[in-house]
């Protein structure tokens, strides 16, 4: 399965979103992820072995628990395809970055001439 068609389902990105925040117990990721999109357990685990066939995620068990974090994998190839257009947005990054010194410089410039 290609980077982008797992990515494109709002529970996969749901998950990977609770896995950025740190290692999560399969049964922490169906609580949430289920009370949110109110789905069942079974439709949470084929997500989560969707994002570790595809190298999103990676799973450990510890005792009778099936712990999940983030596989950084699957995410390089969604960049290496993105960095294609990086070249885009970086002259406008750019721009924008002038445009937010000049207006820092103006407000501190009116609030020192306020102050005498």
């Amino acid at each position: 399965m290609h980077a982008f068609d797992v990515l494109g389902d709002p529970v996969r990105r749901r998950v990977l979103e609770l896995l950025a925040e740190g290692e999560r117990s399969a049964g922490e990721v169906v609580a949430t992820v289920g009370a949110e999109f109110g789905i069942s357990q079974s439709a949470v685990s084929q997500h989560l072995a969707v994002l570790r066939t595809s190298g999103f995620a990676t799973m450990r068990p510890e005792g009778t628990r099936r712990l999940y974090s983030l596989d950084l994998t699957g995410l390089q190839e969604v960049d290496a395809w993105v960095d294609r257009f990086r070249h885009l947005w970086g002259a406008r990054l750019d721009a924008l970055e002038t445009e937010i010194a000049r207006g820092k410089a103006q407000r501190q410039s009116k609030e020192e001439g306020n102050e005498t």
